[in-house]
């Protein structure tokens, strides 16, 4: 086991009945490539990307620290698409940090999916939680957290995906405490959408290789 694997492996025990092997909606292992694996699904059929997002939104922000503000931690996952039965699915959870400095709150998205009922499905990207920001952070917009490639076509050639990322928070303040909200940045148009209504609402757009926004106008990061 290399030093890396050894150290978040014993940070993920020290999340004691949160912690991997705890919570029964965690289901992830490093494979011997250093990438990290997630069973599924863990939520669906969904019939399209919005209904996914709002139900893992619901879902992922519900989970034991998901929405403890600063004394939280993230959680992640995949989600992916099935040609054979045109239906999306999001897969079991991962805690495993991608720092161990404690007082950064992040969480290495999953790589590889292990579900054996679906062969021909296709990974659309990842989704996390935040237990407190509501923005994305630079880091998740950067250069370096493009996932390659950016535009895929399912299994079978029926329908071309742009890969994106998710990420959901829960208010536990404000003017509607414990209302779910959801945001995308799509990798291919390196546009960031907010779920309003049921519908994906570009908001602004990423400019620079450093994860730089601009905020189209008249958005923004809240209704």
């Amino acid at each position: 086991m290399s030093p890396k694997h050894y150290a978040l492996t014993m940070l993920c025990l020290l999340h004691g009945a949160w912690g991997c092997a705890g919570n029964p909606h965690v289901r992830t292992r490093r494979l011997n490539n250093d990438l990290l694996q997630v069973d599924g699904p863990l939520a669906g059929p969904f019939k399209t990307l919005e209904e996914l997002a709002s139900n893992a939104c619901e879902l992922m922000t519900s989970e034991p620290g998901a929405s403890n503000g600063k004394y939280g931690f993230e959680y992640c996952a995949l989600y992916y698409y099935s040609q054979d039965e045109d239906r999306f699915f999001l897969s079991y959870l991962s805690d495993i940090r991608s720092n161990l400095d404690a007082r950064i709150k992040s969480c290495e998205i999953p790589r590889e999916l292990n579900d054996p009922n679906r062969e021909d499905a296709v990974i659309l990207g990842g989704a996390h939680t935040h237990p407190h920001n509501g923005k994305f952070a630079p880091k998740d917009l950067n250069a370096a957290s493009i996932w390659h490639p950016t535009r895929i076509t399912s299994k079978g050639g029926g329908r071309v995906f742009d890969r994106t990322m998710m990420m959901f928070i829960k208010e536990t303040t404000g003017e509607k405490p414990g209302e779910c909200r959801a945001y995308s940045y799509n990798n291919y148009t390196r546009t960031v959408s907010a779920l309003r209504s049921g519908e994906w609402i570009p908001i602004g757009q990423v400019y620079n290789d450093d994860g730089d926004l601009r905020m189209f106008e008249g958005k923004g990061w809240l209704p």
